[in-house]
């Protein structure tokens, strides 16, 4: 039987080897993040959050105006990873098969073969999404959730790490059809690039230098370690007063009198990871409050559907979840006053 000393000596091994593994996966994250700034100028914000989708193994719809860098953010990120990038420039004329591959029959062997689609990749661009019929839409979703694909009534899994990064854009719905809310729901987060600043602009303009950055990015970690690091963060520790605080959060959506769908489970859990994430980029084996509310407006606004009344009054989800988060705040603070 152990001594008590030597199971002290055991335990504080295993918190010091703990520590040096986030420290590992905050360098691994920095690095990466790092190299995308040399494409994506001034958005550090949303290149954490599309590596904490990423950690969690979630997916992000990117909704932004043409130009602001959505493809080029999704083509970064793949070569800093080393990983396969393909695109999807989704249209009205596009089918299931065209995203899922299909199978061909092969008159030499007299059998069918498997032909692999774009969907076989590590990061997926669903350029223009909402373009597609509902049918080809769909098709996305089992890929999403279960991280693989029927075809023939065979399942066929998908590479390891999958992220699939969506666009739309929020101000011409001519020809379009708009996404349900459970295709919606399958979002980790919803992110808007926005315009740079002027002086990133500037930078911008200035790096363009005989060929685009992208051209010079090379891959700067190994995504065998990425998959480490996705297993690492379910560890991070969630105590019970900030799980309640994600609760009160999402339980007062569905009960919100301006909307008619508040925050799934499925939201609740997105938001409950991406904290757990979220504190592992910042080096901290738990969550705090500050992780919840840098990530529930990325995290839940997409998932709320407003009364039509409301809208008329010139309500917007963000503003209703702010006013829910800051109510929570308040309760929160008198919690721990």
């Amino acid at each position: 039987m152990g001594s008590p000393g030597a199971a002290g000596a055991a335990g504080a091994a295993g918190a010091a080897g703990a520590a040096s593994s986030l420290t590992d996966l905050q360098a691994f994250c920095g690095r990466i993040a790092e190299n995308v700034e040399r494409v994506i100028v001034g958005k550090r914000e949303v290149i954490d959050f599309v590596l904490v989708a990423l950690l969690v193994e979630g997916h992000v719809l990117l909704e932004d105006v043409p130009g602001t860098g959505k493809t080029m953010l999704a083509r970064s990120l793949a070569a800093s990873l080393g990983g396969t990038f393909k695109r999807i420039q989704f249209t009205p004329d596009l089918l299931p098969n065209d995203v899922t591959g299909v199978s061909i029959y092969n008159q030499r062997t007299q059998e069918f073969e498997f032909r692999q689609g774009p969907v076989f990749t590590n990061v997926l661009l669903a350029d223009e999404i909402n373009r597609a019929t509902p049918r080809t839409q769909s098709a996305l979703l089992e890929s999403m959730g279960e991280r693989q694909i029927s075809v023939d009534g065979e399942a066929r899994i998908l590479p390891r790490p999958f992220l699939v990064l969506a666009t739309q854009n929020p101000i011409e719905y001519e020809g379009t059809f708009p996404l349900p809310e459970a295709q919606l729901d399958r979002f980790q987060m919803r992110l808007r690039m926005g315009y740079p600043a002027l002086a990133d602009e500037q930078h911008i303009l200035d790096g363009l230098r005989g060929e685009h950055p992208i051209e010079r990015l090379e891959q700067v970690v190994d995504p065998e370690q990425l998959v480490r690091y996705q297993r690492q963060v379910w560890d991070v520790h969630v105590e019970h007063s900030v799980r309640d605080y994600i609760l009160a959060v999402v339980r007062a959506t569905r009960e919100h009198p301006d909307l008619t769908l508040g925050v799934s489970p499925r939201g609740a859990l997105a938001l409950y990871k991406a904290g757990q994430a979220h504190a592992a980029m910042q080096g901290r084996d738990y969550v705090i409050p500050d992780d919840v509310k840098a990530l529930a407006g990325p995290t839940m606004a997409h998932r709320l559907i407003l009364r039509p009344e409301a809208a008329l009054r010139g309500r917007s989800a963000e503003s209703i979840l702010n006013g829910v988060l800051e109510n929570a705040n308040l309760a929160l603070s008198a919690i721990t006053a």
